[in-house]
């Protein structure tokens, strides 16, 4: 069977299971982080409670309390949140693996950013994974963990470091899957080397019953709270490929520093909102972030040339035929594609007609060729832009 078909099923199950397993810890990031903001008073006034929450959903009444330490006995069971963490990690990495490693030359690197051979770039974006981890893991244990905003300042500067260093090392769709995978790596190491082995000792000290050392439960949601600020920005990263407007761009990691911002911004005035503190401004902030990025990067208008400047369209044709056409035809000749990227194909004068308006936007912004594998010229470019302002004639 054909390798290019089925690491095209692959990439499907694995998007597909890194899809479904990153809502529900990111749901579950949301929902815990929202009910530890909205404890209240318990109203028995018991010792043991920190705080309580009564809610109604999906039909029922619900009464959830928090212990100050843990409670008197362990129940028979006890729901632990971890497998959907690793999971989303297990398969995201696979998928970085199989896109971004396997397909290295295609994804990873852009020779006129840095000209690195496959097992280069693969050394580099192993040796940023587990330094993205180390680094903010030793911060994480300095005075500096206890501020939050200590460690909101250092977080941006550190990602905006990290940012700077990878597009000037990998192509720019790779550098901002490689930061994706590094905070993701973080998030789910968070879990791993850090919450779990945290509420193990409690959960052994309850059965055993000694005493809770609270830097246990500090530790983790220490942690918690960083992973619930980082859900939006890394969600950001994961859907990046699909708009290279931002990676293309001669700032892209100045944007992918904007863009994080914005959502660390939105994440902040819910958490607040959970408290009972309508604090706008945060939310606002995020827009107005978000707003001032979409005018900075906005493409230059292109005004349709005078009649009789508009290339012919057999020269239009020509210049795909030799440019796009390993990608973009029934069956791609390109080893990396088993179907021609999303669904585009250009093998008739009425395809490329009708689907004008989706390549050009892949032109204009540098997208395609991927690293201009095929050579395609500025001049060229500006032909094929300037055939589509003109109205795609097939004249």
């Amino acid at each position: 069977m054909d390798t290019a078909y089925l690491a095209e099923w692959a990439n499907l199950l694995l998007r597909w299971l890194h899809l479904i397993t990153g809502m529900a810890w990111i749901g579950a990031s949301f929902y815990f982080m929202g009910l530890d903001q909205s404890l209240k008073p318990a109203k028995d006034g018991n010792p043991l409670i920190r705080g309580e929450q009564w809610a109604v959903h999906g039909g029922g009444f619900y009464h959830k309390q928090k212990f100050i330490a843990g409670p008197e006995k362990l129940p028979e069971k006890l729901h632990w949140s971890k497998w959907e963490a690793y999971w989303t990690w297990m398969s995201g990495f696979s998928l970085f693996v199989l896109m971004y490693w396997g397909q290295a030359s295609t994804y990873l690197i852009d020779p006129d950013v840095a000209d690195l051979a496959p097992w280069e770039a693969i050394a580099i974006s192993i040796a940023l994974l587990i330094a993205a981890w180390a680094v903010y893991d030793v911060i994480c244990r300095t005075p500096f963990g206890d501020d939050g905003m200590a460690m909101a300042i250092i977080g941006i500067l550190g990602l905006a470091l990290t940012a700077y260093v990878t597009t000037r090392i990998f192509s720019g769709r790779g550098a901002y899957l490689q930061v994706g995978a590094m905070i993701g790596t973080i998030m789910a190491a968070n879990v791993l080397m850090v919450i779990m082995p945290g509420q193990r000792k409690m959960v052994a000290a309850v059965a055993n019953g000694t005493a809770i050392n609270p830097k246990w439960g500090g530790m983790g949601k220490q942690r918690s709270i960083h992973n619930n600020y980082t859900t939006l920005p890394v969600i950001f990263l994961m859907i990046s490929p699909h708009y290279p407007m931002f990676w293309q761009h001669e700032k892209a990691w100045l944007l992918l520093v904007a863009m994080a911002l914005a959502g660390a911004l939105v994440r902040q005035f819910f958490n607040l909102r959970h408290q009972g503190i309508q604090v706008y401004d945060f939310w606002l902030a995020g827009g107005i972030v978000v707003v001032l990025v979409a005018v900075f990067i906005a493409p230059p208008h292109i005004a349709p040339p005078a009649r009789g400047e508009a290339p012919a369209f057999a020269e239009v044709q020509s210049i795909i035929s030799q440019r796009c056409m390993e990608c973009h035809q029934p069956r791609p000749t390109n080893p990396a594609f088993a179907a021609p990227p999303k669904g585009v194909v250009l093998h008739t004068p009425s395809r490329i007609q009708r689907q004008a308006q989706a390549w050009a936007t892949q032109v204009r912004s540098e997208a395609m060729p991927p690293n201009n594998a095929t050579g395609l010229t500025a001049e060229e470019r500006g032909r094929l832009l300037a055939w589509v302002a003109a109205g795609a004639r097939l004249d």
